[in-house]
């Protein structure tokens, strides 16, 4: 698989590895033996905690993309909106690489083995309590992933560059206020072949962070988060 490795890319792999948050590290992940950085799961927390995968990939031009699903209209939660694959921490995933992975093996038939996690980002906290932990990780070869949705929690698969998350082209933005903190919300559209996609709220604020760590520059605007998305619970 080293044929498909552009230096661009591993370059950035390279630097992301020295990412560092204040409880997590991460190593190089070797998929077969799991030597790896991230955090373990204490058993007290699995039921409130999740992780999400920022799987990213070169395209033709050298420009990097991330992976997105939207969710299947018969889930009873987020139904039909944009996500990032990943989901909630199951018996037997020995940290949150191990659940992001599984996670999108299990959505979208993206094979481990194909993915090199590169970082881990520190975590946001949803309203409802849910902690979820942002693992990032690199798809060298694209042609490689075959997807096989998972039609009972993904209705489709798509990708969008990772810069729009940084940019202020096609975005809005919508204030809120929760607990006398005034908060935005940014929806950001994306329009692919087939289908027209709004990617928001919990969603899009994990893609800006990541975009920035990887651009090394804060976006175009400002993000003004709601307070409760910042409540480490790692």
């Amino acid at each position: 698989m080293a044929c498909n490795r552009s230096e661009r890319l591993m370059k950035l792999g390279e630097r992301l590895r020295l990412y560092n948050t204040i409880n997590t590290q991460i190593q190089e992940f070797v998929p077969k033996n799991q030597e790896l950085g991230a955090n373990q799961i204490p058993n007290n927390t699995k039921s409130n905690r999740a992780a999400v995968l920022v799987c990213l990939f070169e395209d033709s031009q050298g420009h990097l993309r991330v992976i997105l699903t939207k969710r299947a209209s018969t889930l009873s939660s987020h139904s039909g909106e944009v996500a990032l694959p990943g989901g909630k921490v199951e018996e037997g995933d020995a940290d949150d690489i191990e659940t992001a992975l599984r996670e999108a093996e299990e959505e979208i038939g993206l094979d481990r083995s194909l993915v090199d996690v590169v970082a881990v980002l520190e975590s946001f906290t949803a309203k409802k309590g849910i902690t979820v932990i942002p693992v990032v990780g690199i798809l060298w070869d694209r042609n490689a992933f075959n997807p096989l949705i998972n039609t009972a929690e993904v209705a489709s698969i798509f990708d969008a560059p990772l810069e729009m998350f940084l940019k202020d082209e096609n975005r809005r933005e919508q204030e809120f206020e929760h607990m006398g903190d005034k908060y935005v919300i940014h929806f950001f559209d994306h329009q692919t072949e087939n289908e027209k996609y709004i990617i928001w709220a919990f969603t899009a604020a994990i893609l800006i962070k990541a975009a920035s760590v990887v651009y090394q520059r804060p976006p175009d605007f400002h993000e003004r988060r709601p307070r409760f998305w910042n409540r480490s619970r790692q």
